[in-house]
């Protein structure tokens, strides 16, 4: 196996691969910063990793970074890798908080690996209201809470 490398990753090179190859998220809508890394044997994107604003409005107050996408091709190691990447990426730009979601289904291992903590499991749902119809595009159900800082 390649060495794995953090990479800067442009925010239209990591949507690309979160389209080909996220299993239930399409990218999200913006991002601070995004990082990728590279591996196996033509040195090719294994993984990539995209910060944003928090998604919740009340974690929105100018020091908390959200983790709102990350996604490999399953090479060992690169997910915990990403994410702790992303807090000394996110603390070296100021904020004092990163937080990310996962679903309830999911263990959280690689969170665990690089030292984030478990806060608490929300309920989930659906955004959508009868003033503001949506459609929703992704899994409802209820989703684990994970912080560094």
């Amino acid at each position: 196996m390649c060495e794995l490398r953090l990479i800067p990753l442009s925010f239209k090179a990591a949507s690309a691969f979160i389209e080909e190859h996220h299993r239930h998220h399409k990218p999200p809508q913006g991002c601070k910063f995004c990082i990728g890394v590279t591996g196996g044997s033509d040195g090719e994107l294994v993984g990539v990793a995209v910060v944003g604003r928090p998604v919740a409005r009340h974690l929105d107050d100018g020091y908390t970074a959200e983790v709102t996408r990350l996604c490999t091709d399953n090479t060992p190691h690169v997910a915990s890798m990403l994410y702790a990447a992303c807090w000394r990426a996110a603390r070296a730009m100021g904020y004092t908080r990163l937080v990310t979601y996962i679903l309830a289904t999911e263990k959280g291992t690689s969170l665990i690996a690089a030292g984030w903590k478990c806060l608490y499991q929300t309920r989930g749902g659906s955004w959508n209201s009868p003033s503001r119809p949506r459609v929703d595009k992704h899994p409802t159900g209820a989703k684990t809470l994970f912080e560094k800082e």
